[in-house]
């Protein structure tokens, strides 16, 4: 699956990746991890803190699969509201469900203070406002059900938002506790720094097929070596839908910008992650580097020439939102581009877990808007089940929900 397309911004803020070799000899492990992007890095690293013999591979390099395309927002807000996930799956597993996804931002503070490569992590808050006034009754529920389970909301009118902002508004909510981060950064920094500690990993190394035993599964590589393992997680992302195709899951296209670096953000306040209520919406974030990320536009195919033949248009298109948002910043260019496939899940949360036609096998798909807090918490999901055999949030996430 050819996953992105276009001048990647993270490439280019880490020139020089750790590099590693590639399997040539025939070896065994206790827990295989296939899938060196962010899901694969996270679940091999947690693994490893836990003493589990690991061994990490990835047909490309680390991270250069759909996380080099991942925009890297962090938050407990999700692309499905706490009102809808209360109303699909009840009050108790919704409010459970937010309350994860605000540990998992914790979570990569502490994380990323502990890795040998630096993912730029920064604490932002976020607005999300009503893209139009016919959503302003919907966002005020939704502020109102956040405010009863304990989250740090601020509800926004029209004239609170043009005093903060140069732009305006019906109404928005005004949340802190979330963040951003540099994704490819996040999964070389996990891989490198478990390395160090003993994990073994290689690149360019593709898993074709496996057999499996009683007790253990027996891999083959593209280059007719084998990795016996007692267990394995299958960590390649939007790529896992060709290996076996879930009727919960979804993959469609996405599209983003990064600016050129700016002096200032005039406007702007806190530099906050910006989003709306449309389905699909547009949202905006900052980088370390101080440009603009924007992204949205999203598309329902997964054929990739029909993705990219409308990446310049909507790189365009991305422009002027911005421009329309904040037209006092200077003459704005856009120095990156891209195009990816994104994978979302018809009820919105992830699917992590095990699926009976894969003995021994383990999957951390988070597919949704919020991948990287998704795959924070499939990582921990996963090391509970592989450990100990159980994990007390594994349900919510099952395959078979």
């Amino acid at each position: 699956m050819n996953l992105k397309t276009g001048p990647l911004l993270w490439l280019d803020s880490l020139p020089e990746p750790p590099q590693y070799p590639r399997l040539e000899e025939d070896i065994s492990c206790a827990v295989l991890v296939i899938g060196g992007g962010e899901a694969g890095a996270l679940t091999s690293y947690h693994l490893h803190q836990a003493g589990v013999d690991v061994v990490l591979v990835d047909r490309r390099t680390i991270g250069f699969g759909s996380t080099s395309a991942n925009t890297g927002l962090l938050q407990f807000g999700n692309d499905k509201p706490l009102t809808s996930c209360i109303n699909t799956f009840g009050e108790a597993n919704g409010v459970r469900y937010y309350k994860l996804c605000e540990k998992a931002v914790g979570d990569l503070e502490t994380l990323s203070g502990q890795l040998e490569i630096f993912p730029d992590y920064v604490r932002r808050d976020s607005l999300y406002y009503a893209t139009n006034a016919e959503d302003v009754p919907a966002l005020q529920k939704e502020y109102e059900a956040l405010k009863q389970y304990g989250y740090d909301v601020t509800y926004l009118q029209k004239a609170d938002i043009e005093q903060k902002f140069s732009f305006s508004k019906a109404a928005a909510i005004y949340a802190r506790g979330d963040a951003e981060i540099n994704p490819y950064k996040l999964a070389n920094g996990l891989t490198l720094t478990a390395h160090k500690k003993g994990m073994r990993v290689y690149q360019e190394t593709e898993i074709t097929t496996h057999i499996t035993q009683d007790d253990h599964l027996v891999f083959f590589t593209k280059d007719r070596r084998q990795i016996k393992a007692q267990k394995a997680v299958i960590a390649t992302g939007y790529e896992t839908q060709e290996i076996k195709r879930n009727s919960n899951a979804l993959i469609n296209s996405s599209y983003a910008i990064a600016t050129q670096p700016l002096d200032d953000f005039p406007g702007w306040h806190n530099r906050c992650l910006i989003w709306e209520t449309a389905r699909p919406y547009l949202y905006i974030r900052t980088t370390a580097d101080n440009r603009i990320l924007a992204g949205g536009l999203d598309e329902a195919t997964n054929i990739e020439a029909e993705r990219d033949a409308k990446l310049l248009h909507k790189k365009d298109l991305l422009l002027q939102e911005v421009q329309q948002l904040f037209p006092q910043l200077p003459d704005l260019r856009v120095d990156y581009f891209w195009s990816a496939a994104f994978g979302e899940t018809h009820d919105g949360y992830p699917l992590i877990g095990t699926q009976p036609e894969f003995p021994h096998c383990y999957f951390p798909l988070g597919y949704g808007g919020n991948g990287t807090v998704y795959s924070t918490i499939a990582a921990q999901v996963l090391t509970g089940l592989i450990t100990e055999g159980r994990h007390p949030d594994a349900d919510m996430f099952r395959f078979d929900r």
